[in-house]
């Protein structure tokens, strides 16, 4: 399988600039490419092919004098921007056919400047020389190993974020490590107090790091809306608001990473509630709180460590009854509201805790029959690669009336802007 590390990299102000002409020509390949497309759309014709995007907006490209600039960067990265850009079709083309699983796919959209920038490098555009990363006419960064590379990386991705820091994302082909094996399983109830629960009682609180750090993400985004755009002041004031959310993200997922390897490493099953978050964040009054959680990403990391390390990871359907249900005997209390979290069985009289009682149904719907009411319900296991962190141009997900057509995919939009 394939796998991402991403380590800190600290170039000089000569290569930052050098970095930054390079991440200006791939977005300007990508925009002057995406723009041939639509107008390819709107009279009427197809696609052009990959090869001949190419051929016009490298090869040609460099040859005028309003793009000869092109030529002072390498030609690896370029190259793969247009393939991203094909694959961002692709994608699109599947999903509003039907043959791609999910929700529907956007069609590709056009790069900001002032947005996250990133360059992909095949082999023949970078060498790894001792504790420097050598890239093609930017020369050797300096870059911080936090860990060993595993095999030798096929691609790297140079990436800025928003806070101006800079990384190298290496993609590696791995074989997976398979864990000893063990007797243990879990189930999960994930909350919003309370971020999970375990089946045998144990609970494991968030960091929280928006909540603790609302007020001044507040101040910062109210200073920023007074500065003038385009200006210094306003760029300043910009870098210290994405530095700050750089920070929050970073906590959520340092979290969710050490949870989620730990859970792995101890137990064989870890059986999970399929759980509507793109539902529930509509509720304005919890949108907030279960965006600050990130459950979804705590999910998507127990899958993929979960064929990593040969564990079993299954999913029960989100209409499974488990806060209802007592763990005991079966009895089905009925719906209990959000302010109840502990509840007594009218049937045996068991005292539960709402979460307690959850997890050991998860547990017992997931295949595991430990209680009275082991008879076991529906499941799914959705087994899926490893999470990667390579940069994508996927786009955004909306509705599937928003790509009804396969043969105009920007219909909507510029139906909805000549309005």
């Amino acid at each position: 399988m394939k796998a991402g590390y991403r380590y800190r990299i600290y170039p000089t102000s000569g290569q930052q600039m050098a970095l930054a002409q390079l991440f200006g020509c791939v977005r300007v390949v990508w925009n002057d490419a995406l723009a041939f497309c639509i107008a390819q759309f709107q009279s009427g014709e197809k696609k052009p092919k990959n090869t001949e995007l190419q051929k016009k907006f490298i090869t040609q490209a460099k040859t005028q004098n309003k793009r000869s600039w092109l030529g002072k960067v390498s030609c690896v990265p370029l190259q793969q921007s247009l393939n991203d850009l094909e694959q961002a079709y692709q994608n699109f083309f599947k999903s509003c056919k039907g043959q791609r699983k999910g929700k529907p796919v956007k069609p590709p959209r056009f790069k900001k400047r002032h947005a996250k920038q990133s360059a992909r490098f095949t082999q023949r555009g970078f060498r790894l020389r001792g504790n420097c990363l050598h890239i093609a006419k930017i020369g050797k960064i300096k870059i911080a190993w936090s860990r060993s590379l595993p095999e030798p990386p096929t691609s790297v991705t140079i990436i800025k974020d928003a806070a101006g820091r800079y990384f190298a994302s290496f993609i590696v082909e791995i074989v997976s490590n398979v864990l000893p094996k063990t007797d243990n399983s879990v189930g999960i109830d994930l909350g919003i107090k309370t971020f999970a629960t375990f089946d045998d009682g144990q609970k494991v609180d968030a960091p929280k790091p928006l909540k603790k750090k609302i007020n001044r993400l507040r101040r910062l985004s109210k200073n920023l809306s007074r500065k003038t755009r385009g200006s210094n002041r306003y760029e300043r004031a910009r870098k210290r608001k994405a530095k700050l959310q750089a920070k929050l993200k970073d906590t959520r997922t340092d979290f969710l990473h050490k949870l989620s390897t730990q859970i792995i490493c101890e137990n064989q099953t870890i059986v999970l509630e399929d759980l509507n978050v793109a539902g529930m964040i509509k509720n304005r009054k919890l949108s907030r709180a279960i965006s600050d959680l990130g459950w979804r990403q705590f999910r998507t990391y127990l899958e993929g460590k979960a064929e990593k390390y040969g564990r079993e990871f299954r999913v029960i359907s989100r209409w499974e009854p488990t806060s209802q249900v007592c763990s005991e005997c079966g009895f089905r209390v009925g719906k209990l509201d959000l302010g109840v979290r502990d509840w007594t069985c009218l049937n045996c009289g068991t005292k539960h805790d709402r979460d307690i009682n959850a997890a050991k149904n998860i547990l017992v719907a997931g295949g595991h029959s430990e209680t009275l009411n082991g008879c076991g319900g529906k499941h799914k296991t959705a087994a899926k690669g490893a999470a990667s962190w390579e940069a994508s141009t996927r786009g955004k997900y909306v509705q599937r009336s928003h790509c009804s057509t396969s043969r105009n995919p920007h219909a909507f939009r510029l139906g909805r802007m000549s309005r």
